[in-house]
């Protein structure tokens, strides 16, 4: 078992550094909103990208919704699918695309349990906007650019929403 694995199944210690990291990024808002996004991120990225990349194989979209999938990087999944299992993951979970590869959502709905965000399971994330593809995603939350929706505030932002 690979330590990207073994942390990510045993979440305390991303948990906990996730914690840690929103909390210095509020405290950054200011600084970085002045730097701008592009700035901030050229300072930002070269500790980011490489953390990221070693713990979830982080594909630097921009948008990072680690702590709302159960510390597993949707963007790991070959259709880029960030809410919930497509319709071809199989009866083994593996995926269809990749059948050596466990489904990322199958994994993400396994370790969401073991985070203190288990009520997020049916968050909607919104579409990935590839504006920011490339950019720190620690700096597109402390300013707030990461969650911003298409289309008006009154969207759904949970599955419920929808299904009440």
């Amino acid at each position: 078992m690979s330590l990207r694995t073994r942390l990510q199944d045993h979440p305390l210690f991303l948990v906990l550094a996730w914690r840690a990291t929103e909390s210095l990024l509020r405290l950054c808002r200011w600084p970085m909103a002045k730097l701008g996004l592009e700035r901030a991120s050229r300072l930002v990225e070269p500790l980011e990208k490489p953390l990221k990349r070693l713990f979830f194989d982080c594909q630097m979209c921009g948008q990072c919704v680690l702590h709302y999938t159960g510390m597993t990087c949707p963007m790991t999944c070959p259709k880029q699918i960030r809410n919930g299992p497509c319709g071809g993951v199989r009866m083994d979970g593996k995926c269809e695309v990749e059948p050596d590869m466990d489904c990322v959502w199958v994994k993400a709905l396994e370790r969401l349990p073991r985070t203190p965000w288990e009520e997020e399971r049916f968050r909607l994330n919104p579409p990935v906007d590839w504006q920011l593809e490339g950019l720190a995603s620690w700096v597109t939350f402390a300013i707030g650019r990461d969650q911003i929706a298409t289309g008006s505030e009154d969207e759904p932002r949970y599955a419920t929403e929808i299904m009440e």
